[in-house]
């Protein structure tokens, strides 16, 4: 593949000669045919003398024609596109008048996505909560958004953009922007605030809200709709947490949006309306920190944002960092070190089973010159970027030091895009004349940025939370079943996070004594498994399952993978169930019947873990 350019390895534009400014797109929704049909009409700004063509970013897409626009009048303009490269795209280009000058220029493109475009989900109203009504809703992260227009794919472009769109009447349509003006079959949206392509997102269902709070409304299908504004009760509370971090909050509205089953992940920070995953739905709140991660998004991310995705763990370190201190004030102390903690059990995971043959992938900054970001997305910049930031918050002395840093970071880089050396010039400038400078001294940046596997260095953390799941799992993985049975210690009381913290502590281990039938009904009526509506629990306990190798359990496990196509537990789920020879042909059989029913950033990646592709 190689670098498609200089800035982004994964993006044909060239930020550095044109740069999107505005975009004003027009859409008709064609739920028929699967289909966006209409324009997109980008205002660039020409940062190169004589430019001779604009390069965009398209995947799948019917370009019709392209018209530059200039002092009233509308002159065509050729265009052509190259050859398709393997889950990147292509490139379009468009070829301008000789003596093109610096300054604004006014394109618009006239095109229809396929009808599989990789960033749009179609539901058909079987697939829906409601069954009467179609839904459509859009994933853009990492680089769909060129399947959904031609744009600047890359976080190194950042511009605001209206939309006009046009759907069934009884539907209501909502994007990553304010609402602007509501007709019937019409919607009207405006975002004020440069964001990056990846980030103009759509939905279209029957979908209805809940007030949360004074800016903040959940929308969801009615069926869910008031257990969703139960769930996600604490949302104000979160943003005024986080804007109390962070600073300002410039996006004005913050809505949620609770998506279908087949939505990818945990959430996605849309703008103005983050996407959620109906798997966050425990009855109990205990899943609600994702909407914590969502918000701290916000600033971290959205608001100063990876240049490419090589540096991805600006946004996703940086956020759950912000995300745990959010989880901290709201919890207390030895709850955000617990969390901590209970990540770098993920991580260990991630490491030892998706991660295993790309050890080059575990690096903090990655190279993506011959790798999609789909195929490099892993918890690595989620959980050893936020262990480095904490890491040097301890080393300069704490959340009263290292919090006024971020602040002033995040003012610093609101609205740029950055890469890593951008983070590390403004930490050592801002502490150049204070005594924690020659702590900087000690930070071992290459060990940080370039090491294989896990963190370098594991801060101090409060174990006395993770201590208990450790103990626990010692005691399952060491014990027979008649020993645990007539165990005191394995009744002791814990908190849900502790429970999902062991079990996932319990798959980690090596060798299990007896993990048999036997012991997973004692497991399971010991904590009272059977019932537990959360899908992290269920989740753990189904890998646990798999390991036992309960062939007649089978059932359950492929009906809990069928329940939700979040990634983050059906690739695990399909990766155990491929090493298992009894179970695999059924498992393939079964991803063969759904695959259609994924999104592709799903389906493409458990094509891969099974050995598909």
């Amino acid at each position: 593949m190689g670098r498609l350019s200089s800035v982004d390895p994964s993006s044909y534009s060239e930020p550095e000669k044109i740069t999107t400014e505005h975009t004003a797109i027009h859409w008709n929704v064609d739920f028929e045919a699967t289909k966006l049909r209409g324009s997109v009409l980008h205002k660039f700004k020409v940062l190169s003398s004589n430019l001779e063509s604009i390069l965009l970013d398209v995947r799948d897409i019917d370009v019709k024609n392209a018209t530059l626009l200039a002092g009233g009048s509308e002159l065509p303009i050729n265009y052509f596109i190259s050859d398709p490269v393997p889950d990147v795209g292509q490139k379009l280009t468009l070829e301008l008048p000789a003596g093109t000058a610096k300054g604004s220029l006014n394109v618009r493109i006239d095109y229809e996505t396929a009808s599989n475009a990789s960033g749009l989900q179609w539901l058909n109203p079987n697939q829906t909560l409601g069954k009467q009504h179609p839904y459509m809703f859009s994933q853009c992260q990492a680089i769909h958004a060129r399947s959904v227009m031609p744009c600047q794919d890359t976080p190194a472009v950042k511009f605001t953009y209206d939309a006009i769109v046009e759907h069934p009447k009884e539907l209501t349509a909502l994007m990553s922007a304010l609402i602007d003006k509501n007709e019937p079959g019409k919607t009207y949206f405006k975002q004020e605030v440069p964001i990056p392509a990846y980030l103009v997102a759509i939905a279209i269902g029957k979908l209805v809200s809940r007030r949360l709070g004074e800016n903040s409304n959940v929308w969801a299908e009615e069926a869910i709709v008031d257990a969703c504004a139960e769930e996600f009760s604490e949302t104000s509370t979160m943003l005024k947490t986080a804007s109390d971090l962070c600073g300002p909050y410039v996006w004005k509205q913050y809505d949620l949006l609770v998506m279908p089953p087949s939505f990818p992940f945990g959430g996605m920070e849309n703008p103005c309306l983050t996407f959620v995953t109906p798997t966050l739905l425990a009855g109990d709140k205990s899943l609600a920190n994702v909407v914590a991660h969502e918000i701290a998004h916000s600033w971290t991310g959205n608001l100063v944002t990876n240049k490419n995705f090589e540096h991805f763990w600006l946004n996703e370190g940086f956020t759950v960092f912000v995300e745990s201190k959010i989880v901290g004030r709201m919890q207390g102390a030895k709850e955000l070190d617990f969390r901590m903690l209970s990540n770098l059990t993920e991580l260990q995971e991630c490491l030892r089973t998706q991660l295993a043959g790309t050890p080059e992938l575990t690096r903090l900054v990655v190279d993506l010159s011959n790798c999609g970001p789909d195929d490099a997305f892993s918890s690595v910049p989620y959980i050893k970027g936020s262990t480095f930031l904490r890491y040097l918050e301890d080393l300069l002395g704490g959340p009263t030091v290292f919090e006024p840093f971020l602040r002033d970071y995040l003012k610093k880089f609101a609205y740029k895009s950055i890469v890593t050396d951008d983070f590390k010039g403004a930490l050592y400038d801002y502490f150049k004349d204070t005594d924690k400078k020659d702590k900087l001294g000690l930070v071992d940046w290459e060990l940080w940025l370039k090491c294989e596997g896990m963190p370098p260095i594991i801060p101090k953390f409060d174990e006395s939370l993770a201590n208990v799941t450790k103990n626990l799992a010692s005691q399952w993985s060491t014990k027979t079943v008649d020993e645990l049975a007539k165990s005191t210690d394995i009744n002791q009381p814990i908190s849900i996070h502790q429970l999902i913290e062991f079990l996932g502590k319990l798959i980690e281990c090596k060798d299990i004594v007896e993990l048999n039938e036997r012991k997973i009904e004692l497991l399971e009526k010991t904590y009272d498994l059977k019932k537990s509506r959360n899908a992290e629990v269920r989740f753990r306990l189904n890998r646990l399952i798999i390991r036992a190798r309960l062939i007649k359990r089978l059932d359950e496990i492929i009906e809990f993978a069928n329940s939700n196509f979040r990634m983050k537990f059906c690739r695990p789920i399909y990766r155990d169930l491929a090493a298992w020879p009894e179970a695999k042909p059924r498992a393939v059989d079964n991803f063969l019947n759904v695959k259609d029913q994924m999104m592709a950033v799903c389906s493409h990646t458990i094509e891969k873990d099974l050995g598909l592709k």
